[in-house]
């Protein structure tokens, strides 16, 4: 663990997590009386010096709203590195955030799309990300993008009775 400036870290692009504003009310009480206790995971981009968060983002998000908690730490943020490639980032990133909470569904459909752009296959995203076959199709199908269903070995001809009807359901609910 190292403590880092807070000017060298930034966001990912890709954290479908969504803390309410209630939870991050808490989340800075929690850091003002008991500091920062869970270290932001990171990883490094040497040739910039600059630090991408995998995890951590609304504990480094209180920081750089409330000053307090800036001035208590000097600007500086506790941050481990780890050095893995984007997807694995990825996955890591989903693994912390599902140990924890709720994504929002457009966030986590648009990460199985990077993912499967990245060259991942539907049964690694499973295994990475913890989820079933089901939630990848329905991740799958928020995209609108039909071309990430041609190479899957899922097919409805092999959905069980319930799998149609939470896929029927879920359909219906993301009608507009």
């Amino acid at each position: 663990m190292q403590w880092i400036p807070i000017e060298k870290i930034h966001a990912n692009d890709y954290n479908p997590n969504m803390v309410a504003l209630m939870e991050m009310r808490l989340l800075y009480i929690s850091i003002k009386y008991d500091g920062y206790t869970m270290p932001i995971v990171t990883y490094h981009d040497k040739e910039n010096d600059r630090y991408t968060i995998v995890d951590g983002f609304h504990r480094y998000s209180v920081m750089r709203r409330y000053r307090d908690i800036h001035e208590k730490n000097g600007g500086l943020l506790p941050v481990v590195v780890i050095d893995k490639p984007l997807n694995n980032r990825m996955a890591s990133t989903i693994r912390h955030n599902r140990a924890r909470g709720r994504h929002s569904i457009p966030g986590m459909s648009n990460l199985v799309v990077s993912l499967l752009r990245g060259g991942w296959s539907d049964a690694r995203i499973c295994e990475e990300l913890g989820l079933e076959k089901d939630e990848i199709i329905r991740l799958k199908h928020v995209t609108g993008y039909a071309k990430f269903f041609e190479s899957s070995e899922y097919s409805r001809a092999s959905e069980s009775d319930k799998m149609i009807e939470k896929r029927i359901a879920y359909e219906k609910s993301a009608k507009p």
